[in-house]
């Protein structure tokens, strides 16, 4: 939070509302930049390595998905495409989001290589394949 409010009061009600640091004013740049590479330090090391919807669990440190207990035997872009969607649960996410993302901005292919491996994908999940949901004309979505 900037702020040129600087008594203690202030800082205790901007840090209780949810604040994650507080700067008055003036204030140095260099601060200012140190400060924020700080709170991305502390939210990138609080990243989650385990996903999970239904009976579906992606783990990222053993880069293994499991189905009711049993292992899945996914593709490095089968595991990625999940991987995004279970990171993203409740959010649609497009083809060309999942292109750009998954295949990178290069990639020449159709977006119906998206298509065809969710279609797979689903298939390897078995009957827990439907937690992966079609927004007809935009793109897929979990939850």
């Amino acid at each position: 939070m900037l702020t040129a409010k600087g008594t203690e009061y202030d800082k205790v009600v901007g840090l209780d509302s949810g604040a994650d640091d507080y700067i008055t004013k003036p204030f140095g740049m260099t601060e200012l930049i140190s400060r924020i590479k700080a709170v991305l330090r502390r939210s990138e090391a609080s990243g989650c390595d385990e996903y999970c919807s239904g009976n579906v669990k992606l783990n990222l440190n053993s880069h293994s998905v499991t189905v009711k207990g049993d292992t899945a035997d996914l593709t490095l872009k089968e595991f990625e495409l999940l991987y995004l969607l279970l990171k993203n649960t409740g959010r649609v996410l497009t083809r060309d989001m999942l292109l750009q993302n998954i295949w990178g901005y290069d990639f020449d292919g159709e977006t119906r290589t998206v298509d065809v491996h969710i279609r797979t994908l689903r298939a390897k999940l078995g009957v827990e394949g439907d937690i992966i949901e079609t927004i007809r004309g935009v793109g897929y979505r979990i939850g």
